[in-house]
Order: structure tokens, then C-alpha cells, then sequence
């Protein structure tokens, strides 16, 4: 079940102020059909850290795109442009650049704009 910013506030406040357990919210807010265990979990969570938020670092995370790693792949790839006979994969670029095979792959395929950051 997924919560709403508005539930987990309100759920949060009355854990933290009156101690609602999970049976004493799904008793005081029948409209919601908020099932027993998804509470469960989030006053576990709650009672951890204090909070509904998530704790940081957590989630997927996103390569930057640093265009001195991109001049590096694109040195390399030009560089066998102009010598036949020297192609390196990408698995050799990634290798030399220390950059991942995505990341070479990407830096390769596209120049990044000057407000790119992210992917």
C-alpha cells in the first residue's frame, strides 16, 4: 500500500503524540483501507528513525556526467579514427578510461549540454 505524503505526516505525528498502534488506525480511519502490514512497516519505520521520510543515500543512483570523462572516451575513439587497425571495444575503453562500460557507452553516443547532470 502506498501511503500519501498527508497519511504519512498524520501517521507519523499521532505514533509520535498519542502512540497510535497499527489496529487503532485502521479502527480510526476505516475511509483510508490501509491494510494492517503496510502500517506495521511503516511505524517500524517510524519508531527507527524518527521519521517517514527516507533515510538519505537511499534509492537509485544517478551517474553524473563529468566532461572530462567524456573528452577522455572521445579522445580515445577519435584516436582510432585516425590510426587503422587500432579499434578497441568497449570493454577496453572502459578499462583504460576507468570509466564503466555504460558510462563509456553514453559518453560516446551523446556530448552532454551544459546543464546536463544527470541521468
Amino acid at each position: 500500500m502506498v501511503f500519501s505524503e498527508e497519511d504519512k505526516v498524520l501517521i507519523e505525528v499521532l505514533r509520535q503524540e498519542k502512540g497510535y498502534g497499527a489496529k487503532k488506525f485502521i479502527k480510526e480511519f476505516l475511509n483510508k483501507n490501509w491494510s494492517l502490514s503496510s502500517l506495521k512497516k511503516l511505524l517500524t519505520k517510524i519508531d527507527q528513525t524518527g521519521s517517514v521520510d527516507c533515510k538519505p543515500g537511499s534509492g537509485k543512483k544517478h551517474t553524473i556526467w563529468i566532461a572530462q570523462n567524456v573528452d577522455s572516451v572521445e579522445e580515445l575513439v577519435l584516436s582510432q579514427e585516425i590510426a587503422p587497425g587500432t579499434y578497441k571495444t568497449i570493454h577496453h575503453l572502459a578499462k583504460e578510461t576507468g570509466i564503466s562500460k555504460a558510462g563509456v557507452s553514453h559518453s560516446h553516443s551523446r556530448r552532454p549540454s551544459s546543464q546536463d547532470t544527470s541521468i
